[in-house]
C-alpha cells in the first residue's frame, strides 16, 4: 500500500501544471490549439514568471476566457495579442518586441554585467598594485616599553 501512495505522489508531483479547467475550453480543438499557444505567450500579470495557460491565478484565469473569446469571434492571433498587450502593455508579453521602450529590457543586463566585470577588474587591478603600507617605525619610549613587557615576560 505505501508504494502505491508514493508511486501515485510521484506521478502527480511530476505531471506538469495544467491550470486551464475544462470548462474554459474552446468546443473546436483548431481553436483551442491557437489560444493556448497565444496563452503560452502571454505573461500572467500576478505571476510574473508563468504564462497564463500555467497560472492558477484569477487575472490568468480572466485572460485565458478572453482569449478564447476573442478567438471563437473569429479574431487573428494578432488581433487577439494586440487586444490584450493595448490593455497591458508590452510587459505582459513573456517575449516583449525589440524597440525603444523595451530596449532596457533587452540591454540591462548586459550593461550590469559588463559593468559587474569592469568594477571586479579595477578592484583587483588597484589591490594588486598597491604595496602594503609599513608600520611606522617605534618611538624611543615605546622600544623601552616593549624591552621592559618582554624581560618581565621571562
Amino acid at each position: 500500500m505505501r508504494r502505491f501512495v508514493l508511486a501515485a505522489m510521484l506521478m502527480v508531483l511530476s505531471a506538469p501544471a495544467i491550470a486551464v479547467d475544462p470548462s474554459e475550453m474552446l468546443p473546436d480543438p483548431k481553436q483551442e490549439e491557437r489560444a493556448q499557444d497565444l496563452g503560452k505567450g502571454l505573461r500572467c500579470m500576478v505571476c510574473q514568471s508563468e504564462s497564463i495557460e500555467d497560472s492558477n491565478a484569477d487575472l490568468a484565469k480572466d485572460l485565458r476566457i478572453i482569449v478564447r473569446e476573442r478567438i471563437a469571434k473569429g479574431e487573428t492571433d494578432d488581433q487577439v495579442r494586440k487586444f490584450v498587450v493595448d490593455r497591458y502593455g508590452d510587459y505582459v508579453l513573456l517575449k516583449p518586441p525589440f524597440k525603444a521602450s523595451t530596449l532596457i529590457l533587452w540591454v540591462g543586463p548586459f550593461v550590469l554585467l559588463l559593468a559587474g566585470i569592469v568594477a571586479v577588474f579595477g578592484f583587483y587591478r588597484r589591490r594588486g598594485t598597491a604595496a602594503p603600507a609599513q608600520p611606522a617605525p617605534l618611538t624611543p619610549e615605546e622600544k623601552r616599553r616593549l624591552d621592559a613587557l618582554l624581560k618581565d615576560g621571562q
